[in-house]
């Protein structure tokens, strides 16, 4: 499949996180959304029901930066 679901975003985004910590949360759906609402996913379309629909290459870029971004923010909270 080349698009998928805000629900099949989230579930590859988490298989994708816990390979590189195992110990990594979940992505939920709603993380997929707010990672459209700040600008870091777009959807490529919409699929029968008018849901958005994202790439795989766009939702591991978003990934990526927004795992990236979270662990600055761990090294940066840590004494």
């Amino acid at each position: 499949m080349d698009h998928l679901t805000t629900a099949e975003a989230a579930q590859l985004a988490t298989t994708w996180r816990r390979l590189v910590s195992a110990g990594a949360a979940a992505v939920q759906p709603a993380t997929i959304r707010q990672w459209r609402t700040r600008g870091h996913l777009a959807p490529c379309g919409l699929d029968d029901r008018g849901h958005p629909v994202y790439n795989r290459t766009d939702l591991a870029r978003a990934e990526l930066a927004t795992r990236a971004r979270a662990l600055r923010l761990v090294d940066t909270a840590t004494p």
